[in-house]
C-alpha cells in the first residue's frame, strides 16, 4: 500500500508512491503510468478523432474499448481509449477535443469520459493502489496566526502545541530539530502559505528547513479562488505539498475539523482518495470517489459534463413531486417530559432499503411496477448503484453505535466517534447530491423518490406515535418529538413497532424533563429550528448534584456570530429559567448587564465573527463587517469573499466606519456597552418569548426597582 503521492503537473517522470514503513517511509517511482481519457462518438467522428490525435504530442497510445456509457446501459459501448504523458495534460486535451477537434462536427459529438480526477485518486483507480495508511500515522502540527503570516513574521510559532518564540532563524531551526527529530507523516499547518513562507525564510536565512522527505521543496497545487455554493460565498486557500509527507491545511478542511485523523483514515480506505487529498476535499468530492470507484467496478465509465435531461412529467406528477420533506410547525410554548425521536439515516436507509437508485428509477424493464408513494414511480427490483455505495457506510456506523453503546473508551472510543463522524457527513449529503445539477451519478427523479418515501414514513410514524397514546408537539423531516397523552404505550415499544413496519429505524434521540419551543420573528407560529430544553436524568443513582445538561438549536447561544459573552450569559438563564422561571432570567440579565456596563467584560469575550461575501468596496452599505475589512486591509491582512472577519464594536456611533470596530488584535477596552446590551435583550427575548414575553417586556421588567432572587446567581 502506498499512503502519498507526488504526481505533479509537469513531472514526465511517472509518479513516486510513498509506502510507509516501520520507521519511517519509502519511495518508489512509476515511470510506465500513464493516464487515460474515454471519448464516445459516432463512427465517422470518432475515427477522424482518432486520426487526429494520433500526432498529438501528448498523446502517448490509442486503443478501442468497450464500456458501459452510463449506469441504465444494458450494453457496451465501443469508446476511444486515449493515453496521456502527464497527469496535467488530460484536462488540456479533454479542452482540446471539445473546442477545437469538436469545430468540425455538430457541437455535443464527442462525450467524454474519466476526465476530472483529482490527480492521487486518479493514480490509485487506474492502477488498483490502496492509498490506505499501513501503520499509525505520526503527525507534526505548525501553526501562526492570520496576523503574523500577513506581516511575514515568523518570531513565534506552536508547534504541536508548544509555543516556541524567539529571534525568526532560531525559532526556524527549532522547527528543523522538530521535523527531522518527529519525521512525519502528516504536516498539519493552520495555513498551507505556513509551508512556502518558512522555506523561503530559511533558505535566506542559510537555515536547513526540509518539509518533505526528499528534494524538492515546497510546491503550490492551486491558488487561492472564491466560489458560490448554495446561494453562499466561499473561499479555498491555495494548496500546497512537500515530497513524502501529506500536508493537512487547517484553514482548508472541513472534513479535518470534524473528524480529524481516524475519520480522514476511514474515508481514504472507503474512496481511495489519498489523505492529503481526502483532507481538502469536500464532502461531495469524497462521496464521487465512492461512486466513481463502484462505477469502475462495474465497467461504467464517469461522464466529464451530465447531460442526461430530467423525464418529461404531466403537471399533477410535477405538483406532488416538487415538494421537500414534511415539517411539523412546533407549540410554542414550554413541553413537559418531552421525547425526541429520530430515524437513523433516514434518507440513506431509504436509498438502500426502498432501492432507490439513479439506475433504478422509472426503469425500463419494469414499467408496471409502481412503488413510490404519490408520485407512481417505478422501482426495479435489481440491487441499485446508490445502494451498493452506501450500504458498507450505514453498516459500519451502526457497527460503531454498537460499539460506543458496549462502552468503548479512551482512544477507541475517540477513534470510533471520529469514524462516526466522518460516516455522518458522507451520509448527509448523499441524498441533496442527488438533486445536485453537477453530480456525476445524479438524477432528479431519484431525489424526487427519496423525499416521497420520506414524506410516507414520518406520517405513518406520526400516526402510530398518536394511537399509542403520544401527543406529536413537533415533526421535521426525520424526527419527531412527543409527549405523553393518558397512559402511553412505552416510546421504545412503539419505536421498534414503527421500525418493524417501514424498514427504517426509529430510535429515541433524546429524553428531556421540558422543552420550549421558540416562535417566529413574524409571530405566525413556531420556529422549525429555534428550540431549547433541559435533558432528563435516565440513571437510578443519586443526580442531586449533577449539572444540568441542555440541548440548543437555533438560538444565539448556538450561532456562530455570537459574542461569546452573550452566549455564555444565555446558558447561564437556562438554569436561571429552570430554577425560578422568567423573572428570574430577568434577574440574571440584569446582573450581566451591570457587568457589562461596568467594563468588567474582557474585549476578548465580546468578538463578533462574520463571514464575508465581497471585497469592501463593492458593498453598498457601510456595515460593522465592512468596517472589520477595511481595518484588516490597513494592516495588510488579506481577506477574501467567503473568509470571515472578527472584531469588537467600540463605538457604533461613529461617523466612520473604521472607527466602529476594532480587530481582536487591537485595542478595543472601550467597547461600546450599548451595543452589547441591546445583544443581551435580544438573547434574552429569545429565552422568554415562549412564555409569551416580547422585547418591551422584558424592557419593563428591567425598569422595575426589586430585590433580585437568588435563582439569579
Amino acid at each position: 500500500m502506498a499512503y502519498a503521492f507526488d504526481v505533479h503537473a509537469g513531472d514526465a517522470e511517472g509518479v513516486t508512491a510513498w509506502h510507509l514503513t516501520e520507521d519511517g517511509a519509502r519511495a518508489e517511482r512509476d515511470r510506465d503510468y500513464r493516464p487515460t481519457v474515454f471519448v464516445h462518438a459516432s463512427d465517422g467522428p470518432l475515427g477522424a478523432l482518432a486520426d487526429a490525435l494520433d500526432d498529438d504530442p501528448k498523446v502517448t497510445g490509442l486503443r478501442w474499448a468497450d464500456r458501459y456509457l452510463d449506469l441504465h446501459a444494458d450494453e457496451r459501448s465501443e469508446v476511444l481509449a486515449v493515453d496521456v504523458e502527464r497527469v496535467g495534460e488530460v484536462s488540456t486535451l479533454a479542452r482540446e477535443v471539445r473546442v477545437r477537434h469538436e469545430a468540425d462536427f455538430a457541437p455535443g459529438t464527442f462525450r467524454l469520459y474519466d476526465v476530472d480526477f483529482s490527480p492521487g485518486f486518479r493514480y490509485c483507480v487506474e492502477t488498483g493502489t490502496d492509498p490506505s495508511p499501513a501503520r499509525d500515522l505520526r503527525t507534526l502540527a505548525v501553526r501562526t496566526t492570520d496576523e503574523a503570516l500577513a506581516r511575514d513574521d515568523l518570531t513565534e510559532l506552536r508547534i504541536d502545541g508548544e509555543r516556541v518564540a524567539g529571534d525568526e532563524a532560531a525559532v526556524l531551526r527549532t522547527l528543523a530539530t522538530r521535523v527531522g527529530r518527529v519525521d512525519p507523516d502528516v504536516l498539519v499547518v493552520s495555513h498551507g502559505g505556513l509551508l512556502e513562507l518558512a522555506s523561503e525564510r530559511a533558505a535566506a536565512l542559510g537555515v536547513d528547513l526540509q518539509w518533505g522527505r526528499a528534494a524538492g521543496g515546497v510546491t503550490q497545487l492551486s491558488a487561492a479562488s472564491t466560489y458560490e455554493s448554495y446561494g453562499r460565498t466561499g473561499h479555498s486557500p491555495a494548496r500546497y505539498t512537500v515530497p513524502g509527507r501529506a500536508v493537512l491545511d487547517e484553514s482548508n478542511s472541513f472534513l479535518w475539523g470534524q473528524s480529524g485523523l481516524a475519520g480522514l483514515r476511514y474515508l481514504v480506505e472507503r474512496s481511495w482518495k489519498p489523505i492529503e487529498e481526502a483532507g481538502w476535499a469536500s464532502i461531495g468530492n469524497v462521496l464521487t470517489a465512492m461512486q466513481t470507484r463502484e462505477a469502475l467496478s462495474r465497467g461504467v465509465l464517469v461522464p466529464w459534463n451530465k447531460w442526461e435531461p430530467e423525464t418529461f412529467t404531466d403537471a399533477r406528477t410535477l405538483h406532488a413531486a416538487d415538494r421537500g420533506g414534511t415539517t411539523l410547525a412546533p407549540e410554542v410554548g414550554r413541553h413537559e417530559d418531552v421525547y425526541a425521536v429520530d430515524f437513523a439515516s433516514l434518507y440513506p436507509t431509504i436509498i438502500r432499503e426502498y432501492n432507490v437508485s439513479p439506475d433504478t428509477v422509472l426503469c425500463d424493464c419494469h414499467p408496471d411496477r409502481e412503488v413510490v408513494p404519490e408520485l407512481g414511480y417505478n422501482l426495479c427490483p435489481e440491487d441499485g448503484f446508490l445502494g451498493d455505495v452506501l450500504g458498507p457506510l450505514l453498516d459500519d456506523r451502526r457497527d460503531i453505535k454498537e460499539a460506543l453503546a458496549e462502552g468503548a473508551s479512551g482512544g477507541q472510543r475517540e477513534r470510533l466517534e471520529a469514524k462516526s463522524s466522518a460516516i455522518k457527513w458522507v451520509l448527509v449529503s448523499c441524498f441533496g447530491y442527488q438533486g445536485y445539477r453537477n453530480s456525476k451519478f445524479g438524477r432528479i427523479e431519484c431525489h424526487e423518490a427519496i423525499n416521497a418515501f420520506a414524506r410516507d414514513i414520518l406520517l405513518s410514524a406520526k400516526e402510530t406515535l398518536e394511537a399509542a397514546g403520544w401527543h406529536v408537539v413537533q415533526a421535521i423531516v426525520d424526527s419527531v418529538w412527543v409527549t405523553p397523552r393518558d397512559d402511553p404505550e412505552p416510546i421504545d415499544s412503539v419505536c421498534e413497532r414503527v421500525t418493524d413496519d417501514l424498514g427504517v429505524r426509529l430510535e429515541r434521540d433524546g429524553h428531556y424533563d421540558w422543552v420550549c419551543f421558540v416562535p417566529r420573528q413574524d409571530g405566525t407560529g413556531g420556529a422549525l429550528t429555534t428550540y431549547f430544553g433541559k435533558e432528563a436524568s435516565e440513571g437510578d443513582g443519586d443526580d442531586g448534584d449533577r449539572e444540568p445538561t441542555y440541548k440548543l438549536r437555533g438560538i444565539e447561544a448556538r450561532r456562530r456570530s455570537t459574542p461569546s459573552f452573550v452566549a455564555d450569559c444565555q446558558r447561564g438563564w437556562l438554569d436561571a429559567l429552570d430554577d425560578g422561571g422568567p423573572e428570574a432570567v430577568v434577574d440574571a440579565l440584569e446582573r450581566d448587564l451591570a457587568a457589562l456596563r461596568s467594563g468588567r467584560v474582557d474585549p476578548a469575550d465580546l468578538v463578533v465573527t462574520r463571514r464575508v461575501s465581497k471585497p469592501a468596496g463593492e458593498y453598498s452599505r457601510e456595515t460593522r463587517a465592512v468596517g472589520a475589512l477595511r481595518r484588516y486591509d490597513a494592516h495588510g491582512v488579506d481577506r477574501h469573499p467567503g473568509q470571515s472577519v472578527e472584531y469588537v464594536v467600540v463605538d457604533d456611533d461613529a461617523d466612520r466606519t473604521r472607527q466602529r470596530v476594532r480587530l481582536p488584535f487591537e485595542d478595543a477596552s472601550g467597547y461600546d456597552a450599548d451595543h452589547y446590551a441591546d445583544r443581551l435583550v435580544r438573547a434574552a427575548e429569545t429565552v422568554l418569548s415562549p412564555f409569551g414575553w416580547d422585547r418591551g417586556r422584558v424592557e419593563r421588567a428591567l425598569r422595575e426597582t426589586r430585590d433580585l432572587s437568588l435563582s439569579a446567581f
